[in-house]
């Protein structure tokens, strides 16, 4: 959602089928990348979070850049597999030299089911920059272009990244 009113949507690609949501709704079809102020946004929800090849950070031969700059998750991950969350989170900046933003929710849904949040930020060699455990709390984090494009020069992984695609 931009000031402006003008707006994107995204599908969720990968749909949580120990809650049915695959009897109920039909999967996404393509990733959004926006663009903000000079970053380009890939934004994904819960269980897209599972699949690295679906986010996976395709370096354009034509412009020489990955693309996109920050990954960002929000999710409804349940407090079980906080763990999992956490990792996940950590492996999807290191793999495709971006930040990652993961907003989780808190407290328990309808079910009883727990949810701790561990809502978090990443940079791309995987440092923690921000957590919020447990808590629903406003925060600013300042994400670096120039860190992001130092790392990037010193270890262009991308470079050297597999072809593929999807279907």
């Amino acid at each position: 959602m931009e000031p402006t009113g003008n707006f994107k949507t995204y599908d969720k690609r990968h749909l949580f089928r120990m809650a049915g949501e695959d009897n109920t709704f039909t999967p996404g079809e393509k990733l959004l990348i926006a663009e903000w102020q000079g970053w380009k946004i890939c934004p994904l929800v819960c269980y897209d979070l599972r699949f690295p090849v679906w986010s996976r950070n395709v370096f354009n031969k034509k412009t020489k850049e990955p693309a996109y700059d920050v990954l960002i998750y929000v999710a409804n991950w349940p407090a079980a597999r906080s763990n999992h969350w956490q990792v996940l989170l950590k492996a999807r900046a290191i793999e495709n030299l971006s930040y990652v933003v993961g907003v989780n929710r808190v407290g328990a849904d309808g079910k009883g089911v727990a949810y701790n949040g561990n809502t978090e930020v990443i940079s791309p060699t995987g440092e923690l920059l921000y957590e919020a455990e447990n808590a629903v709390e406003t925060n600013t984090t300042v994400l670096s272009a120039d860190s992001l494009q130092v790392w990037r020069s010193k270890f262009p992984a991308y470079f050297d990244g597999d072809d593929f695609e999807l279907r």
